[in-house]
C-alpha cells in the first residue's frame, strides 16, 4: 500500500518540477526577448543599403565599438565620425567599406541581425555626418565572429579605399 502511495507521490512530484521548469524556462524567454527588443532600435531603411562582396584592403581606419545586443552608436563616436569624413572628403575616388561582427553570445541567426543593424547604424551615422550614400558600402564579412576578446569582437570595422 505504501509502494503504491510512494510511486504516485514521485510521480505527481516529478509532474510538479516539470511544469515549474517550464514556466522558469518560458519566463527567462520573454524576459530575454523583450530585453533583446528593447535594445534593438530600428534601422530607417536609406537607399543603396545592400550588402556587396567587396575585399578589404589594409588595416580599418576606425573601428566602432558596441555593447552586448546593442546596435545603436555610443555617443563618444563623434571624434570616430569626423575621421571618417575627413579621409573620404581628401579621397573623393575612394568608397567607405563597413564590416560588422559580433561576440559569442547569443544565436546565429540573431548574431547575423545585430552585426548587420550595427554596421546600418554607422551607415546611417556616416550619411547624417555628409557622406554621400553612394560612397559608403557595407561587406559582410566571410566570418563575422569577431574573435577571443568578447569587448573587441562587437564592433564595425570601418576602411577608406
Amino acid at each position: 500500500m505504501f509502494d503504491q502511495e510512494d510511486g504516485e507521490l514521485n510521480v505527481v512530484i516529478g509532474v510538479l518540477f516539470g511544469v515549474i521548469a517550464l514556466v522558469i524556462a518560458l519566463v527567462i524567454g520573454i524576459a530575454t526577448w523583450k530585453l533583446g527588443a528593447a535594445n534593438a532600435e530600428p534601422i530607417a531603411a536609406t537607399p543603396a543599403a545592400e550588402f556587396t562582396e567587396v575585399a578589404e584592403v589594409g588595416e580599418p581606419l576606425v573601428k566602432f565599438y558596441f555593447g552586448v545586443g546593442e546596435t545603436a552608436m555610443s555617443a563618444n563616436a563623434s571624434a570616430d565620425l569626423e575621421t571618417v569624413v575627413a579621409a573620404v572628403e581628401a579621397a573623393p575616388e575612394k568608397k567607405v567599406l563597413l564590416s560588422g561582427f559580433h561576440d559569442e553570445t547569443g544565436g546565429a541567426a540573431v548574431n547575423a541581425e545585430v552585426s548587420k543593424n550595427r554596421a546600418l547604424s554607422v551607415r546611417e551615422a556616416l550619411l547624417e555626418a555628409g557622406v554621400p550614400a553612394e560612397r559608403v558600402l557595407l561587406r559582410r564579412p566571410a566570418v563575422t565572429l569577431g574573435g577571443g576578446d568578447a569587448a573587441e569582437a562587437r564592433r564595425v570595422e570601418v576602411r577608406v579605399q
